[in-house]
């Protein structure tokens, strides 16, 4: 096994490359958490968005608006969520599973009704999103291994990430979002309108969630296959709970799992078992929950103790 060629320049593209759907859907996720609204149905916004992207391009030559689009039916399976979670009180795990599920189903009807396809749809009218090549790399071949040749979605992501920052801890808006979910009755006493403060955080999830399966269907590949989110989505909201739905630190979490699927990639060409390269992006899932829920947990047991000191 030659560890040069496992852990090469290449491998930071690959593995930042690997990350980027699901730094999408983590950014999808963090946003509702900072409302107190764990977005269960981030893969299932994902797949739709997934879908949605790749028949507008294939239907009107345009990658643009499928991309436009596919963010639009991340915000409609994003409002649906909100209705039924905010309006009727539905427990928001069992209807963000409702969407995920609906979402699956939905999609594989719609592929077999209107494009005419089962499994995979893989045509060449697709029209993925442009990459990006930067002639002044050429004269620095390490520079130009990682960063030349990246779709535009793979450098908005980097964009995305300190927006949603500066947004979360640089204006009032977010001050009001972080507000509303860690003291939702002094928000609402300060006269912050904390529903419609959820349902605004739901919104522009739901748009990211659909740009996170435009660039999955798209930018990372160019087609759509049945369940192609492949749990992207729930490793999203595992890393935004490494990250405690901080945007810098969850798209670090996501890098892990980028980094994970990347290794297990190339070790295949040495013989490793699939199905052992297949299982390492879910252990590495779990184990980041469980080091989460560890870390929040003795947090919280510090703080009541620090409480009855008091």
């Amino acid at each position: 096994m030659d560890l040069g060629k496992i852990f090469s320049v290449s491998l930071i593209y690959a593995t930042f490359r690997s990350a980027t759907p699901i730094i999408y859907a983590a950014l999808c996720a963090a946003i509702t958490q900072q409302a107190d609204i764990l977005n269960i149905g981030t893969e299932g916004i994902m797949l739709t968005g997934a879908f949605a992207a790749v028949a507008v391009s294939y239907l009107t030559g345009s990658w643009l608006l499928g991309v436009v689009v596919a963010m639009i039916a991340g915000l409609i399976m994003a409002m649906i969520m909100a209705v039924g979670h905010i309006r009727y009180k539905a427990e928001i795990c069992a209807i963000g599973m409702g969407i995920n599920l609906f979402a699956l189903a939905i999609t594989k009807f719609l592929l077999n009704s209107a494009l005419g396809k089962s499994g995979t749809f893989s045509e060449p009218g697709i029209i993925a999103i442009p990459r990006v090549s930067l002639p002044f790399l050429a004269k620095v071949p390490f520079l130009k291994e990682i960063f030349d040749n990246w779709c535009i979605t793979e450098w908005f992501v980097i964009v995305l990430i300190i927006l949603v920052w500066f947004v979360f801890y640089k204006t009032v808006w977010g001050l009001r979002l972080r507000a509303v979910g860690q003291f939702p009755m002094a928000a609402q006493t300060a006269g912050i309108n904390v529903n419609s403060m959820k349902y605004r955080a739901i919104a522009i999830s739901g748009l990211i969630g659909g740009l996170a399966g435009a660039h999955l269907s798209l930018g990372y590949s160019k087609m759509f296959t049945e369940n192609m989110t492949n749990a992207r989505g729930f490793m999203g909201v595992a890393a935004m709970y490494f990250g405690g739905a901080h945007p810098i630190l969850t798209a670090a979490g996501c890098l892990v799992f980028g980094l994970t699927d990347s290794i297990g990639a190339r070790l295949q060409a040495y013989g490793v078992p699939s199905q052992l390269v297949l299982l390492m992006p879910y252990v590495v899932t779990i184990a980041t929950l469980a080091v989460s829920m560890a870390s929040k947990m003795a947090r919280e047991k510090k703080k009541k103790s620090a409480l009855a000191k008091a």
